[in-house]
């Protein structure tokens, strides 16, 4: 996943208010709306070279946050061991009646709700 648009756009959830205004949505048109150098520089009114710029200067800079902070890395990590515990849960509210079946409800509505938070 390091360089995939999933990235890409990740790192602009998680760190694109650190960003110039202009880095942030020259980013935001290239990765998340899909348009060329040339739609985007037409559209902000620079040049192709100046949107190349500041994709990459925001590419750097968002790169060397998740380096020193790995908010994504772990939010991943998070992410994945939690959809991990539903298949156990479910097992065992499956195997289960009364008080232990409710347990099991209410330990999986959480982790739904917590994996829908991620």
């Amino acid at each position: 996943m390091k360089d995939s648009r999933l990235m890409q756009s990740m790192m602009l959830d998680f760190y694109g208010e650190l960003l110039t205004e202009k880095q942030r949505q020259c980013f935001d048109l290239h990765y998340n709306e899909d348009l060329s150098l040339s739609e985007i520089a037409e559209q902000s009114g620079i040049s192709r070279q100046g949107v190349w710029d500041n994709i990459r200067r925001a590419e750097a800079a968002m790169k060397d946050m998740e380096e020193k902070t790995g908010l994504i890395r772990r939010s991943v990590e998070t992410r994945e061991a939690l959809e991990k515990l539903q298949k156990p849960i479910r097992a065992l509210r499956e195997l289960s009646a009364g008080q232990v079946r409710e347990l099991a409800d209410e330990a999986a509505r959480q982790l739904s709700e917590l994996l829908e938070r991620l």
